[in-house]
């Protein structure tokens, strides 16, 4: 199944309300079931980005309605990208003409 890395920020809004991180990671979980979307870890960072994380999902638009979703809510910014392990982009890189 294909993978995304999704990068957010707090916003100001988000950072005042850290507290209620667990409980929007809660709602967040839910959101991503109902989606298809598989999350399978979540990490808090430090630098550029608060947290990121690894999602699996067949379809590409639903990944984009969840970032959608999450950053409509005013608590976080996010940066999706797909992503291939190592094995998938070697399968690719022997498929170039």
């Amino acid at each position: 199944m294909p993978t995304f890395v999704c990068s957010l920020g707090w916003t100001e809004q988000g950072i005042k309300t850290v507290k209620d991180v667990p409980k929007r990671a809660k709602a967040a979980r839910k959101l991503a079931e109902k989606l298809s979307i598989d999350i399978k870890q979540v990490y808090m960072t430090n630098g550029e980005d608060d947290l990121l994380v690894i999602l699996e999902a067949a379809n590409g638009d639903n990944v984009a309605k969840f970032a959608l979703a999450l950053s409509s809510q005013g608590n976080v910014r996010t940066r999706t990208v797909r992503a291939w392990s190592e094995e998938e982009m070697t399968k690719l890189i022997s498929e170039l003409p």
